[in-house]
């Protein structure tokens, strides 16, 4: 695998820091197409790294988001989400404004990939900001308000656990049939027995391939 590079930045969003771990080729053949990634409601970042990684030693630059440094969140629970679920989406906006900035980016070739309320946060934010070009979302949905507000819509990969307890699959094929209406091209893959946040090993790499192949089609492709 070839070698990346690994640090730590900070933008302001708010008045607030707000941190972001950058994962980039280690001899970027610049710009590079960038993907900007966001953990679930358990704030676990670090889970992140391994994904992160791969898509680095495969030519993109990618940016995991501490969104929860907005609101000091260590993890979210339902009244947390609605309650800060404007700012989160008002962080990713300055967040990609920051990414976009960057030397090493080709801000026309820009991806959100979320896992559970970072999937929630991805697909609001890509229905509203036309610099998002792909979403790959991991068991999320699309938030029922932003039907209002919806002005665009990229490509996204649907990811979801047919037994999914927490985020019914439902958000999945709800999701599946605004994308077919809008005429906007997707792909799907649902898991039979799978639950929430994919507790099998084949799964994840299954998911992982797929995300990668997508991302490539999307912002890498000629």
């Amino acid at each position: 695998m070839p070698a990346i590079s690994q640090s730590d930045l900070t933008f302001q969003s708010g008045g607030k820091p707000i941190r972001l771990d950058a994962y980039l080729p280690e001899t970027p053949a610049a710009p590079l197409p960038a993907v900007v990634a966001l953990h679930g409601a358990g704030g676990n970042v670090a889970g992140m790294g391994q994904y992160a990684s791969t898509l680095a030693a495969h030519g993109f630059a990618v940016y995991l988001l501490h969104y929860f440094d907005r609101t000091g969140t260590e993890s979210a629970d339902k009244p947390t989400i609605l309650r800060n679920f404007p700012l989160w989406m008002k962080t990713l906006w300055d967040a990609i404004s920051f990414v976009e900035t960057q030397p090493q980016v080709d801000r026309d070739r820009i991806a959100l990939l979320g896992f559970s309320l970072g999937a929630y946060l991805s697909l609001a934010n890509s229905a509203i900001d036309p610099r998002v070009k792909a979403v790959v979302e991991f068991f999320g949905g699309m938030p029922k308000e932003m039907h209002l507000f919806m002005r665009r819509l990229c490509p996204v990969l649907i990811l979801h656990g047919e037994a999914d307890q927490t985020i019914p699959i439902e958000e999945a094929y709800q999701l599946q049939k605004l994308l077919e209406k809008k005429g906007i091209p997707y792909e799907i893959k649902t898991y039979p027995g799978a639950g929430h946040g994919f507790e099998d090993e084949t799964i994840w790499r299954d998911a992982g391939l797929r995300s990668l192949r997508f991302l490539q089609k999307y912002l890498t492709a000629p």
